[in-house]
């Protein structure tokens, strides 16, 4: 009975990946479809894609139910394991290169994770007992001023880096854009959308256990130093991108630097903007990804200097580009511009130093995602019609939720994020 537990920061991000999870399954229908009347994927390929698509959204749900931290890490290379599949799946050489890159490095991430999970039970095992209870999240949260500080401080460094590597924090990033850019635009979608947030759930989980025996400082300190490196390095990444996913994946590196920044601040405010930022940029980014594949589809490349006019040939899609960009921007009244205001005004408060970076690769990516999405919307038309309708249903459906964020936050959801910021902050 111990081995799953529910509280509100865990139940939040359930509900979120079963959300996203679903929407992304009725996306791919139509969009593996159209990839199959091309030629990229043939039915045995499909039905892969589909049976891997399940298994990577039951390790995700596992990973955040589980109250052991050793099935955690198992769910966590389980779901590695199974995006390697998909990542790999129309066997080009780019992207059979991109899943290995994706497999290697994350595995070693994950081998130094496993590291810091034998340290976090040889620190529990003197108070708690040898036993499975000792990887236990619950009893661990009882205990955690008891624990060793030395081997606790150095469990979650081999965590932070192990599972970092995961969430795509600069500079353990390299293995997310080639993932991103050579897999199905579906499973892109997801990776940005909910495997980082699962990731970085799994450092805030250790957070909390290192604030308890160290205080703040230590474990927020490095927590803010790698977000604020992420956050700075992919905005001025974005500027040299010409492949649209690699740039949008960038884009993802970008805002898990933020959420990494936002809960190494600690303090309710801080988490509650870090859990509102997960929140909207997953739909938003999830939404982004779907229009993105259609573009992309519809243009026969990636290539952004190969895709104009799509509000010519796509109005749907044109427009679904254009408020998912805008939106991921941070521009009002989108929610996005709400969390991140949130972030940059208790960083102004409590951490001023860092509100100049912030501020700074902010409008450098600004500037880089506008300058470049522009041409492929207004732009003369270069692109086809799709020969299926596209999938535009999840896309608006995701931005309607974001933007009802930027406008009105409704109680039982403000009253949600605070719970689960009183539990992490």
């Amino acid at each position: 009975r111990e081995q799953f537990f529910v509280d509100p920061f865990n139940v939040f991000l359930v509900a979120l990946t079963a959300f996203v999870g679903f929407t992304t399954a009725l996306f791919s229908r139509p969009y593996m479809r159209t990839e199959q009347d091309h030629g990229r994927v043939n039915a045995k390929r499909l039905r892969l894609y589909h049976s891997m698509y399940q298994l990577f959204t039951f390790t995700m749900l596992l990973c955040l139910l589980s109250n052991n931290v050793g099935v955690l890490w198992v769910a966590m290379e389980g779901a590695t394991l199974s995006t390697v599949l998909l990542v790999s799946l129309y066997r080009t050489p780019a992207s059979l290169e991109a899943a290995w890159k994706y497999f290697i490095l994350c595995s070693v991430g994950l081998a130094q994770a496993l590291f810091g999970t034998i340290l976090l039970y040889f620190a529990a095992e003197k108070v708690l007992g040898p036993g499975g209870t000792s990887l236990l999240w619950t009893h661990l949260h009882q205990v955690r001023g008891q624990l060793e500080p030395t081997v606790l401080s150095l469990a979650f460094v081999f965590l932070l880096v192990g599972y970092g590597t995961k969430v795509g924090l600069v500079p353990l990033h390299n293995w997310l854009p080639d993932a991103h850019a050579e897999g199905p635009t579906p499973i892109s979608a997801v990776l940005s959308g909910l495997l980082l947030n699962v990731a970085l759930y799994a450092v805030v989980r250790s957070k909390v256990l290192v604030d308890g025996a160290l205080g703040r400082n230590f474990s927020g300190g490095l927590m803010m130093g790698f977000g604020l490196l992420s956050v700075v390095v992919a905005a001025f990444f974005l500027s040299r991108q010409r492949d649209i996913k690699r740039m949008f994946a960038y884009s993802s590196v970008e805002h898990m630097g933020i959420m990494t920044f936002a809960f190494g601040m600690g303090g309710a405010v801080a988490a509650f903007a870090g859990l509102l930022h997960m929140t909207v940029h997953s739909l938003t980014k999830s939404a982004i990804f779907f229009t993105v594949g259609h573009a992309s589809q519809a243009a026969g490349t990636q290539n952004m200097d190969s895709i104009r006019g799509l509000i010519q040939t796509s109005p749907t899609i044109g427009w679904g580009l254009v408020l998912g960009s805008l939106a991921i921007l941070g521009l009002p009244p989108f929610g996005v511009f709400t969390s991140e205001f949130m972030v940059l005004t208790t960083a102004m408060h409590e951490h001023s130093w860092a509100t100049p970076f912030l501020l700074v690769a902010l409008g450098v990516a600004f500037a880089s995602i506008f300058g470049k999405v522009q041409p492929m919307v207004f732009g003369e038309t270069t692109a086809q019609r799709l020969p299926r309708g596209p999938a535009l249903v999840p896309v608006f459906a995701h931005l309607a939720i974001v933007l009802v964020l930027g406008v009105y936050v409704p109680p039982y959801l403000v009253g949600w994020y605070r719970q689960a910021a009183a539990l992490i902050g």
